[in-house]
């Protein structure tokens, strides 16, 4: 059974950046897609970028687009968000997914618990 957990969250100041990690064990990581969603209390948990095993593929949703940057180090077993030019808008808990593809929650089927990202000044 996989392991995820993410760490790297943080209060910042809107125009900050913060980078986000994501390890996993249990499996081996370099075998599945990963990705990053963000949830905000009592809203749906959206999309944020996803990564394909051979790290030749990724998908970034329009409002992070040319801002974050997901990568990964396959022989750390270990996932990125590197978060640039924060706003306020982004925050909220962030959640590493593995195993799967696409940008709707039933897509993926390891999950971390999340780590907290609040932008304010």
């Amino acid at each position: 059974q996989a392991q995820v957990v993410e760490s790297g969250g943080g209060l910042v100041q809107p125009g900050g950046s913060l980078r986000l990690s994501c390890e996993v064990s249990g499996i081996t990581l370099s075998a599945f897609n990963m990705a990053w969603f963000r949830q905000v209390l009592g809203k749906e948990r959206e999309f944020v970028a996803g990564i394909t095993w051979t790290t030749t593929t990724t998908d970034y949703a329009d409002f992070v687009k040319g801002r974050f940057t997901i990568s990964r180090d396959n022989a750390k077993n270990t996932g990125y968000l590197q978060m640039n030019s924060l706003k306020p808008e982004d925050t909220a808990a962030y959640f590493c997914a593995a195993g799967g593809w696409g940008t709707t929650r039933n897509k993926w089927m390891y999950w971390g618990q999340g780590t907290q990202v609040t932008v304010s000044s």
